[in-house]
């Protein structure tokens, strides 16, 4: 009698995928956290926001966020 095993199935491969860019963006109270990676590596920032105008402390002309 022959083998009348089947052959295995063939896996086919998956086509070659690239990370982009992934990224996150919390937050809490005044400040802004952002964090992205890519394949060239992570960047990430913290923004303080004054609380009176919400522009950043650099930009803010209320003195509502005076250091």
């Amino acid at each position: 009698m022959a083998n009348s095993a089947m052959p295995a199935a063939q896996r086919s491969i998956p086509p070659q995928r690239r990370l982009v860019a992934v990224g996150t963006i919390s937050r809490n109270g005044g400040r802004t956290t952002t964090v992205r990676a890519t394949e060239a590596g992570v960047t990430g920032t913290i923004t303080s926001r004054c609380p009176r105008c919400r522009r950043t402390l650099e930009a803010c002309t209320c003195t509502g966020g005076a250091r």
